[in-house]
């Protein structure tokens, strides 16, 4: 039987609100009898599996049909084209920092470390969100926090893959500010600093913005392919010995691969 326009019989809908929440809960229950092991249903079995005679059933699925929530296949009805669009739109409606807080809640259970998750604003790095370290010492970020372009794994990383002509530019519009011995000032240093980041894919930075912290971080990227946030751990440098460090990194860039797909198939 077909369930679209062509379908026979006439249902005059009772009005009030209970009726119309009835039938709203008989077309979720029936998209939500499609999964992954049965994605094709028949008519009889979906009014089986919703405990109603047939003739109610094929009423609510010519409604799902008609408005693209189900379309026919394989002798039975799968999911149509209106389900994928909700889906898309939600995927959308997900900001940057809710498709990255399971990854970088995974990351700070890890090594009991800080996470940051930034992105560059002109010469300067915003924090976005964080997850907090539990350990006793706990190093001071903040929501908003700013920091400096030119020092820091995740200033670095940001750096690393902005376009070379607006690299130049941010460097040229005043002098580098120095916070501690290891902090680059020199442009040309810098550049040479940003290939060998690219060149291995994540930052690790130590002293350079805090002689006593250690940062960690890896690029984020969007749909496009293009560099959009830096995820980072922060930590004090004691913590994180060097037999240590190779498994911050492997973890870190793990984590922005992970968000990178989320990213990625949001906006897909």
């Amino acid at each position: 039987m077909a369930y679209g326009a062509s379908m026979t019989g006439h249902h005059t809908p009772r009005s009030g609100y209970r009726e119309r929440n009835s039938t709203a809960d008989r077309a979720l229950d029936i998209l939500l009898l499609f999964t992954a092991d049965k994605p094709v249903w028949t008519g009889p079995d979906i009014a089986a599996a919703l405990g109603v005679a047939r003739s109610t059933g094929y009423r609510y699925l010519q409604s799902l049909v008609g408005s693209g929530f189900l379309e026919e296949a394989d002798g039975g009805l799968r999911l149509g084209p209106r389900v994928f669009d909700l889906a898309r739109l939600a995927r959308a409606g997900l900001g940057l920092s809710e498709i990255s807080l399971p990854a970088m809640r995974t990351l700070a259970a890890q090594f009991d470390e800080t996470v940051l998750l930034t992105r560059r604003s002109g010469r300067s790095i915003v924090c976005l969100d964080l997850v907090e370290a539990q350990q006793a010492v706990r190093l001071s970020y903040e929501r908003g926090h700013v920091l400096p372009i030119n020092a820091g794994a995740a200033a670095e990383v940001l750096l690393a893959w902005s376009d070379p002509g607006e690299v130049t530019t941010v460097l040229a519009q005043a002098p580098l500010q120095r916070f501690t011995r290891k902090t680059l000032t020199d442009p040309e240093l810098l550049r040479i600093r940003l290939a060998h980041i690219r060149k291995r894919g994540v930052a690790v930075s130590q002293g350079e913005l805090d002689d006593h912290i250690l940062g960690v971080a890896a690029p984020i990227r969007n749909a496009a392919g293009s560099v959009c946030a830096a995820v980072s751990v922060a930590a004090l440098a004691a913590r994180i010995p060097r037999d240590r460090l190779g498994s911050v990194v492997t973890a870190v860039h793990t984590a922005a691969t992970a968000i990178t797909q989320r990213l990625t198939l949001r906006d897909s």
